[in-house]
């Protein structure tokens, strides 16, 4: 499919202006520095077969020599590539955000929900790397599935435009097992998500002796 065959809303440029830069895949971010394909390939099929053959992240520390090699990238994109790679690595440096990609990590950020004598439910929004771009507490009370509206869990995630969400709550009895609040909750948050286009990626349930996490539990 060439790019121009790609429905307006969905190619990169029409995308970042609709969702912000957070929202993108990594091949439809490079696909916006390169510009365009070649002949047989367009930019998005370029950049994810960059991408591909760069997994581990290596594209970004291939020489000019290299870069401008590679077939569909030529002199100029190769130094546009290495500035925009040199430059997002100096930013990352003073200003590091974790990536949050595992339940322990998350469960991790939210400690401080642990201790507390009423239930706390809060939410992370997340960029396409997993990174947090806002925190919300959503609401402090007694966890029910008509509390946890999904208008509230989500309208920051809009504002925010955020790529995913990740939700947490304490039991403040200790015990981490989800109740069955809990699952309708969780349930009704994921159909949400799916309908929003923006995925909850866990929800965890957090105690005093450890924490219950949906995904991992295979959303049981």
């Amino acid at each position: 499919m060439k790019l121009r065959e790609v429905h307006r809303v969905e190619r990169p440029r029409e995308r970042i202006e609709r969702l912000g830069a957070q929202a993108l895949k990594d091949e439809e971010l490079l696909a916006l520095l390169l510009r365009t394909g070649y002949k047989g390939k367009n930019v998005l099929e370029l950049s994810k077969d960059l991408l591909r053959r760069h997994p581990d992240g290596s594209l970004t520390r291939l020489p000019f020599e290299k870069l401008k090699a590679v077939k569909g990238v030529g002199r100029s994109r190769a130094a546009a590539l290495l500035a925009a790679f040199e430059l997002a690595g100096r930013m990352a440096e003073t200003s590091p955000e974790p990536v949050l990609d595992a339940p322990q990590k998350v469960a991790d950020r939210f400690a401080w929900m642990r201790t507390k004598r009423q239930e706390h439910f809060a939410a992370l929004y997340l960029n396409a790397r997993r990174q947090v771009i806002r925190e919300e507490t959503v609401f402090i009370g007694t966890l029910s599935a008509s509390l946890v509206h999904p208008r509230e869990v989500f309208a920051p995630a809009l504002e925010a435009r955020a790529a995913a969400v990740v939700v947490a709550h304490n039991h403040p009895s200790g015990d981490p097992s989800p109740s069955q609040e809990d699952r309708e909750a969780t349930k009704r948050l994921r159909r949400a998500g799916e309908l929003l286009g923006v995925e909850l990626l866990d929800h965890l349930v957090l105690g005093e002796r450890g924490f219950y996490s949906f995904l991992e539990q295979g959303w049981a």
